[in-house]
């Protein structure tokens, strides 16, 4: 992904069709690549979070932020990128944008219950107040 995100910075749109996918590399729009590249101004790079991608994985997932900045205004690109080992290089399978993390779970404590802090008391005489 860095590799990636460094050839656009550069520009490098020979880099980046090469690190397509097989499946994907047709569909990839050059002209549109090189509108982005001459038109945004790359700020930087957060890789948020990687699922496998080690030496010894075949496939793995970085779900990364990439700051930049169009017409002075300040947008980030979140994705989160699928990769898969081809001839020992890694290449760009697909990607979702804006991703959603799993949703959270709430339990609600009712005010007669044991206070979940662990202090003996109930709820609604000890945190509830």
């Amino acid at each position: 992904m860095r590799s990636r995100f460094a050839a656009f910075v550069q520009g490098d749109l020979d880099y980046i069709e090469r690190t397509h996918a097989k499946e994907v590399r047709d569909d990839f729009n050059r002209s549109a690549a090189e509108s982005t590249a001459k038109s945004v101004e790359w700020v930087s790079l957060e890789i948020r979070d990687t699922f496998s991608g080690g030496e010894d994985d075949d496939t793995g997932t970085v779900e990364f932020a990439a700051r930049f900045k169009k017409d002075g205004a300040l947008q980030i690109h979140h994705e989160r990128s699928n990769f898969r080992r081809e001839e020992g290089r890694w290449v760009y399978v697909d990607g979702k944008m804006n991703p959603k993390g799993k949703p959270r779970r709430v339990e609600k404590v009712g005010r007669n219950e044991p206070c979940p802090c662990g202090s003996g008391k109930k709820y609604k005489k000890c945190c509830g107040v």
